[in-house]
């Protein structure tokens, strides 16, 4: 496979196309994450993945295949951004706790002119979660990087998820076998 850009600092992303084994680069811009009232939640990673596709743009060459995703957290039609710092995610967390909620991955992909834009959708359901089991977690790992203030892959995940509906990826932040496929299409 083409190497691509990444335009992404996530760990989880890099990490996802590691395992998938396609090569990349990474090159990040700071972006504007705010977004137009009135879309839907997809729309909304979709138009984030956009934006920071487009700012990464004018840093590579031409022809280069350019990769851009955003993960959002929605729960109850409400969109859950990243913990502003402790409490914020322990109070998000509390939330989330007991419920389903959907994990909504926007992912752009643009080679020249030729652009691929999906979203992916998972549904996550927590088990009902101690004040102590948020705490600990939150302590411990820091989640104020992640939408949702959460990792499926950590402690939280581990002993917190009762089921996942859908891409489990998605929820790292990257689906990543919807991506290898698109890939696939835009080369030829």
């Amino acid at each position: 496979m083409d190497k691509i850009i990444l335009a992404s600092q996530s760990p989880r992303r890099k990490q996802l196309l590691e395992w998938a084994e396609i090569p990349f680069d990474i090159v990040v811009k700071e972006t504007d994450e705010s977004y137009p009232g009135g879309i839907s939640p997809d729309k909304v990673a979709i138009h984030i993945a956009r934006n920071k596709l487009l700012a990464v743009m004018e840093f590579t060459a031409p022809g280069s295949i350019v990769l851009a995703a955003d993960t959002i957290v929605v729960l109850n039609n409400r969109i859950i951004g990243k913990p502003k710092d402790r409490e914020d995610a322990i109070e998000i967390i509390g939330h989330l706790s007991g419920k389903t909620h959907e994990v909504i991955t926007g992912v752009v992909i643009r080679r020249n002119d030729k652009e691929i834009a999906f979203a992916d959708a998972t549904d996550v359901c927590f088990h009902d979660l101690s004040r102590d089991q948020i705490e600990f977690y939150v302590d411990k790992y820091q989640p104020y990087d992640k939408a949702g203030a959460y990792a499926i892959q950590e402690w939280i995940g581990v002993i917190g998820i009762k089921s996942v509906a859908g891409d489990f990826y998605n929820v790292m932040g990257l689906p990543i076998s919807r991506v290898v496929k698109e890939l696939n299409l835009l080369k030829n």
